[in-house]
């Protein structure tokens, strides 16, 4: 199959090209290509599948019919690998989950696990193991031990893999509900300090920099945490940072009148905040942009504030939300956005570029950004709000899908 009149794109820039499809790879980038099958893409971008390195269950529940869903709605959005965080139920921290997972051969994006490192944060999993199965990478939040943090160290540098860290304090968020703040107050909630999270950033830092180990710190979603990423950074200590698209337009007013919707973990910050994480994008002080996707069932969010389940749903959208929010306003590129939500996702799971070019799998994404609609999802931050962009299609190991 041929793939024509498109803007191809990738983290180098874009070109007006034609792509050939072959056997589920792309065999031939050139101009006026010919052959028996041509798809007229009309103007529009022709990108890589986007890889989300940060998404959940609905309710936690691992299943077969949650992971068909979110595999769906994940295709829907542009996204063709998504990487399901492992504090489900089950807990993905045995083989026994692990081999069920294995086995699901859904239709939209390609799921893959995360493992949990330790077990109810007591005592360590099967970490070696569970890499050998085929996990893509061990998760940790910092609710642990110092002793146990430099064992999981230990494995993340005997099999030379990115360690996905979560970083909070038990002590300072185990009953906060909202970013400690004005909002808060004005809400009589209890407030998650930010806090936390930096301080478990610097103590991670020094673990990575001790034991020569690569972090990818999850969700990051205090200003400053980023400042001491980028200061490990240039003092080549091998860590980067993920920050969801909540955090780099959403603040915590979002949370007024006791909108359950905007009770996400970690909790969205103030105005302040999301204008120092826009410069810290521009600045390429981020690394990865994630939906950060947990949904919920309405039975868990339409509830009293405090009882409200955390989390919110926006996967099926996420490629016209990046566009919408960052790419139209200029505050990135088409290309530095594929960087961060293609390219680096890959390198930090040790997969190939994902580049567009000879050789590379088909997994693609036919993006029209002539089109737009509403949201209309009550789960979503964005319900309402109309986005500029839309797939049109998805390329998975060469099959067409169109939405």
């Amino acid at each position: 199959m041929i793939i024509s009149n498109v803007i191809v794109c990738d983290s180098r820039g874009e070109k007006n090209v034609d792509v050939r499809v072959e056997n589920g790879l792309i065999s031939e980038v050139g101009s006026n290509l010919e052959g028996d099958s041509v798809l007229d893409g009309k103007g529009a971008y022709l990108l890589p599948g986007l890889v989300d390195t940060n998404v959940r269950l609905q309710d936690a529940q691992l299943n077969a019919k949650s992971l068909e869903k979110l595999s769906k709605k994940a295709l829907k959005g542009g996204v063709t690998r998504a990487i399901l965080a492992p504090d489900s139920t089950p807990a993905i921290d045995n083989e026994i989950v692990l081999e069920f997972l294995e086995l699901q051969h859904n239709k939209g994006a390609k799921i893959q696990p995360c493992i949990a490192t330790t077990i109810e944060d007591e005592v360590l999993s099967n970490i070696a193991i569970l890499l050998k199965r085929g996990a893509v990478a061990p998760y940790m939040s910092t609710v642990i031990s110092n002793n146990l943090a430099c064992r999981i160290a230990e494995y993340v540098k005997m099999y030379d893999v990115t360690l996905f860290c979560r970083c909070k304090d038990k002590s300072l968020s185990e009953i906060g509900v909202m970013n400690e703040g004005n909002m808060a107050t004005k809400l009589g909630l209890v407030g998650i300090a930010p806090l936390g999270e930096m301080v478990h950033v610097a103590r991670m830092i020094e673990i990575a920099r001790h034991f020569g180990i690569k972090i990818l710190f999850k969700s990051v979603s205090n200003p400053q945490s980023i400042a001491l990423i980028t200061k490990a950074k240039q003092e080549g200590v091998k860590v980067s940072c993920e920050v969801s698209i909540h955090h780099l337009c959403v603040d915590d007013t979002a949370c007024d009148d006791f909108n359950t919707t905007a009770k996400i973990d970690p909790p969205l910050m103030d105005k302040s905040d999301v204008k120092a994480f826009i410069k810290a994008l521009k600045n390429s002080e981020i690394d990865i942009l994630t939906s950060m996707h947990q949904p919920n069932s309405p039975v868990n969010k339409e509830v009293a504030f405090f009882d409200a389940s955390f989390g919110c749903e926006c996967i099926e959208d996420i490629m016209s939300l990046y566009y919408t929010k960052l790419v139209k306003p200029g505050i990135v590129t088409m290309s530095t956005l594929i960087k961060l939500c293609v390219e680096n996702p890959a390198l930090s799971l040790k997969k190939t570029h994902r580049r567009m070019e000879v050789g590379q799998k088909a997994d693609l994404i036919l993006f029209d950004v002539n089109t737009s609609y509403v949201v209309d999802n009550p789960q979503s931050l964005y319900h309402g709000e109309t986005l500029s962009g839309k797939v049109q299609s998805a390329f998975v190991d060469g099959v067409i899908i169109a939405f």
